[in-house]
């Protein structure tokens, strides 16, 4: 859903000249597109720009699009047709807009198109479209710049782009190959985010465990010592600092079995979110997807056995081209056995500019697809409410999103925000948004819980 940027605190005060320029943001898409927008927002409070609740009473507005799937793009389409009708400026950037042409068709007057990333264009668009003033009130900016998420949790970006080419993708047209950031860059930035309050540290990227490949894991310094640009040795310093460490789009290469370790150790989240995307080889070779199931399966077994408690998140797609009914039945079986925690799933779409629209592969028809969908999640919802229903009776800590008179809603360690399940507490005692608790599960659902604070 859209995301709509507003702040808490006061904005900058005027300048000598009157008040400070207002920007409107829409922030579409993954959270690597949120982290797009909360550089931009920190730049333009940085420089002085106040943020409007409103497109209205904005002197600009930003959307910042998503391009991967064609109902993202009408989505991001319709955000920003509905930025103009409130707002003459419209500053357009994100993936869609590494491909303006059908921005431009649809709304020629749109006051600037850049691609992701592009931060430095955007602010450029900004500056031309509302002028700000001379005093730029940089002392009004936070440590840890502007967020759009709650102050309790932040999204940690560690990489931009992808060096892999899946058939159905096309982000590395939009962001480019892999760009990982310095180890101690990063670490900075979680070392900031922690000191303004943030408990939970969600570390994202397009493909996290390729971490520092492009920069032959090179070395950098943070407080006093070398930290090597590696997914391990990063994950082992972001366990030091005082948060829970959740970590985000993990593919399965060998070195992910270290990480598993500093997980039964407690020092990063025993949580893994690894894009599977389907278990038949015919399908996975066509996706250009890693293609030995059986070795997949028995690497779960073990890192289970090294870490019982690890709660494994997945994505998959149904109706790829040329998915018969034999693979679909391959990736249900498979389903089965590997008994994931949280899966997701989603009917093929022909994107435009990816490569599966040239193997010249049968389209799966659209009530097939849907047909084959339905089974998925309903096989799913089984295994995931079998393991919920494990958690019945056990006490857990959770961190707390929201609360409300006589108890509040959180998570697991085993529960990302928004795309996992919660917890619904009750409690005697008042509880606050942002604190731990510990919680004796009480009743389970397939994808929720409810508890007792304790």
């Amino acid at each position: 859903m859209p995301n709509l940027a507003s702040i808490s605190d006061d904005p900058p005060a005027p300048d000598a000249t009157g008040a400070a320029p207002r920007i409107s943001f829409v922030s579409l898409g993954c959270p690597k597109a949120l982290v797009d927008s909360e550089r931009i927002l920190t730049r333009l409070r940085a420089e002085g720009y106040a943020l409007s609740r409103s497109h209205a009473g904005a002197d600009a507005v930003i959307v910042n699009t998503c391009g991967f799937l064609d109902s993202a793009k009408a989505e991001s389409l319709k955000a920003i047709g509905d930025a103009l009708k409130e707002n003459g400026k419209v500053i357009v950037t994100g993936c869609m807009g590494a491909e303006p042409g059908p921005i431009l068709d649809a709304f020629p007057q749109i006051s600037a198109i850049t691609g992701p990333q592009d931060y430095e264009s955007v602010m450029a668009a900004v500056h031309k479209a509302a002028p700000r003033g001379e005093n730029p009130f940089i002392d009004l900016l936070p440590p840890q710049g502007v967020k759009l998420t709650p102050r309790h949790y932040a999204y940690l970006k560690i990489s931009e782009g992808c060096h892999n080419r899946c058939t159905f993708c096309i982000i590395p047209k939009l962001r480019g190959d892999l760009v990982s950031r310095p180890a101690a860059e990063v670490l900075r930035e979680a070392e900031k985010l922690v000191k303004a309050g943030v408990k939970e540290l969600l570390v994202v990227s397009q493909d996290t465990s390729a971490y520092g490949q492009d920069l032959r894991y090179q070395s950098s310094r943070f407080q006093n010592r070398e930290v090597r640009a590696r997914f391990f040795d990063l994950a082992r310093e972001l366990g030091e600092m005082d948060a829970w460490v959740r970590l985000h789009y993990v593919y399965p290469y060998p070195h992910v079995d270290e990480v598993i370790a500093l997980m039964a150790e407690g020092k990063v989240l025993p949580y893994l979110d690894i894009p599977f995307q389907h278990a038949a080889p015919n399908v996975l070779r066509a996706m250009k997807r890693p293609g030995n199931v059986e070795k997949t399966l028995d690497r779960i077994l073990d890192w289970r056995k090294t870490c019982p408690d690890l709660a494994i998140r997945s994505t998959f797609i149904v109706g790829f081209p040329g998915e018969t009914e034999a693979d679909f039945q391959i990736l249900l079986d498979w389903l089965e056995e590997a008994k994931l925690d949280r899966v997701g799933a989603f009917k093929y779409e022909p994107v435009a500019g990816a490569s599966a629209n040239d193997l010249g592969l049968p389209p799966v028809p659209p009530e097939i697809q849907q047909n084959r969908w339905r089974r998925f999640m309903e096989k799913q919802q089984k295994i995931s409410y079998a393991r919920q229903k494990a958690k019945v009776g056990k006490r857990l800590a959770i961190l707390l999103d929201k609360v409300f008179p006589g108890g509040g809603e959180g998570r697991t360690k085993a529960d990302a925000p928004e795309i996992d399940g919660k917890v619904f507490v009750s409690s005697r005692r008042p509880l606050r948004a942002g604190e731990f608790v510990t919680v004796k599960i009480d009743r389970a659902e397939a994808y929720d819980l409810h508890a007792t604070a304790i």
